[in-house]
C-alpha cells in the first residue's frame, strides 16, 4: 500500500491539502499488527496518533472485575485515539481483531500540520463528532427501557449498517461475531445472549452460522427493537 492510498482510506487525511500530504508523508510509517495484539491500552502515554487503514479493532473499557465492555468496533479509515488532541494518556484499550494495518503518525508533527491546514483540522473535529453521536446511541440502547432481545437487536442492526454486504441470505455482518465478543459489546454474560441470539433466530430475524450473521430484513429487526 502506497501512502498516498493510505491517505485516500483515512476519514481525515484525505481531506488534507497536497502540501500537507507531502508534509505528512515524509514522517508517517505504516505498521502491521497481528489478531490479539494491541495497538495500545488504557492510560497509556502516547505519543502517536494512530489510524485504522486494513482490519478491524476493538476499542473497549475493563470493568472492576476485569471483564471487558467493547465500546467501538472500527474498520479501515478512523482515527483510533482522537483523545491524544487532549495530551492525556489513551483513556481506553485498543484489541485488534483480526490482522490489521495501522499508519502511525508522530502526534508533534502532525499539529504542526494541522495548524497550516483548516480542511484538516475541520476533518478531525468531525471524527470527534462522529463518535459521539455514536457513543449517544449506544446509550439510548443500553438504558432499562430496551431490555434482552432488542438491545442485542439494535446492536446487531448498527453493525449491519456499518460493516453490512448484501447477499442473498440478508445482510452479511462482514466480520467474526463469537457469542463472547457479543456479551463483551453487550456487558451481558455469555449463557444470556447465547439465548437472545437463539431466540432471534428462531423468530426469523437474523441468521447465524459459524459465528457469522446474516439480516434478512432491517427493516424488521429495526421494528422489532423499537416497539413498545
Amino acid at each position: 500500500m502506497t501512502m498516498e492510498e493510505a491517505f485516500e482510506i483515512s476519514n481525515i487525511l484525505r481531506c488534507a491539502s497536497p502540501a500537507s500530504r507531502a508534509e505528512i508523508a515524509s514522517f508517517a510509517y505504516m505498521k502491521r499488527y497481528e489478531k490479539g495484539q494491541h495497538v495500545f491500552y488504557d492510560r497509556e502515554d502516547l505519543t502517536c496518533f494512530y489510524i485504522l487503514l486494513e482490519g478491524m479493532v476493538s476499542l473497549y473499557k475493563l470493568n472492576t472485575l476485569g471483564e471487558k465492555k467493547v465500546i467501538f468496533v472500527y474498520g479501515p479509515g478512523n482515527l483510533l485515539n482522537e483523545v491524544l488532541f487532549e495530551d492525556i494518556p489513551a483513556s481506553i484499550n485498543c484489541e485488534v481483531r483480526e490482522d490489521s494495518r495501522v499508519l502511525v503518525l508522530p502526534k508533534d508533527r502532525l499539529w504542526h500540520v494541522m495548524v497550516r491546514d483548516g480542511e484538516l483540522t475541520k476533518a478531525a473535529f468531525n471524527s470527534m463528532a462522529i463518535r459521539i453521536r455514536r457513543l449517544y446511541r449506544q446509550m439510548k440502547n443500553t438504558t432499562n427501557a430496551l431490555k434482552g432481545e432488542k438491545r442485542l437487536a439494535a446492536k446487531l442492526y448498527m453493525l449491519a449498517r456499518d460493516y453490512g454486504k448484501e447477499t442473498e441470505r440478508g445482510i452479511s455482518i462482514e466480520m467474526q461475531l463469537s457469542i463472547t465478543y457479543l456479551s463483551e459489546m453487550l456487558g451481558s454474560k455469555r449463557e444470556t445472549v447465547s439465548r437472545q441470539v437463539k431466540k432471534l433466530c428462531d423468530s426469523g430475524l437474523i441468521l447465524m452460522e459459524k459465528n457469522h450473521f446474516w439480516i434478512p430484513n432491517l427493516e424488521n429487526l429495526s421494528n422489532y427493537f423499537k416497539q413498545p
